[in-house]
């Protein structure tokens, strides 16, 4: 593996399904909300998304020893499958989630990292009923509505997961990470102008993280606008790392010939 791999964003969205990233912006948000107890989480230096691969490394190593202790925390457990996830452990992030939910099984918090964790293993029937169970009628959360919408679109279902992104919006106007969601829904059917659209607002939103602008220059990138890509991504990441995201973007574009491809797709749905 590469340096210029280990320490992408846009790699990471790109060799794997989109949706993920985009059920992972919506999950970070839910995970935050798990029962914490001061002092039980190491403390990390950047966020996880900023990470390379040998910083993954050593913080899963470090979460992982305080897990061993205690696997019923919830808060840790859920910690540990995010870094593992990152890290490319699907199978071990879902292995550690699966543990946490048996302990914490009306936990709606851990439920929804239940159900990003089978997601992340491909396992969408089942992460998509575990969201659905944390999920109350009378007491809709809206982040687990669009995390429900990133599986849907995941399963190659966009008018669902649409609805869903919008139902969320209702609950939560102008919630960046339920924008960015819609906007990677539009990438996923080729439809760059209109993810930009929405990716463009998520980005002018209060709370907008690094993911949700990585997403906004992985959309512009995909464009060919590269050079405004790499001065989006270096918003969040060293110039190193920027630089680094948009030259593999563009050697997998020529490569696959996946611009062309994108263009003739975009083209189509403006006409």
């Amino acid at each position: 593996m590469s340096a210029t791999h280990q320490s992408s964003v846009f790699p990471r969205r790109l060799l794997s399904a989109v949706c993920i990233a985009a059920i992972s912006v919506t999950l970070a948000g839910c995970a935050s909300k798990g029962q914490m107890t001061t002092g039980s989480i190491p403390s990390l230096n950047k966020p996880l998304e900023t990470m390379n691969a040998t910083e993954l490394h050593s913080a899963a190593e470090s979460i992982g020893r305080v897990y061993d202790r205690n696997p019923k925390d919830a808060a840790v457990g859920m910690k540990y499958a995010s870094v593992l996830t990152m890290g490319g452990r699907a199978e071990q992030a879902l292995a550690v989630m699966q543990q946490v939910a048996i302990h914490n099984p009306t936990d709606r918090t851990v439920l929804a990292a239940y159900g990003k964790a089978l997601a992340g293993a491909g396992q969408l029937e089942k992460a998509l009923d575990a969201i659905q169970r944390a999920q109350t009628p009378d007491r809709p959360d809206w982040q687990l509505l669009s995390a429900e919408g990133a599986i849907y679109d995941q399963m190659g279902d966009p008018a669902s997961a649409r609805q869903r992104y919008r139902k969320a919006l209702d609950l939560q106007p102008n919630e960046p990470s339920i924008l960015s969601n819609l906007g990677m829904s539009y990438v996923l059917q080729g439809d760059l102008r209109t993810a930009e659209t929405y990716l463009a607002s998520a980005v002018r939103q209060p709370g907008a993280d690094s993911r949700v602008r990585q997403n906004l220059a992985l959309v512009v990138g995909l464009q060919g606008r590269f050079q405004e890509a790499e001065q989006i991504a270096s918003s969040e990441l060293s110039t190193e790392q920027a630089k680094a995201n948009v030259s593999y973007l563009r050697a997998m574009l020529s490569q696959q010939n996946a611009w062309n491809k994108l263009k003739d797709s975009d083209r189509k749905n403006t006409n």
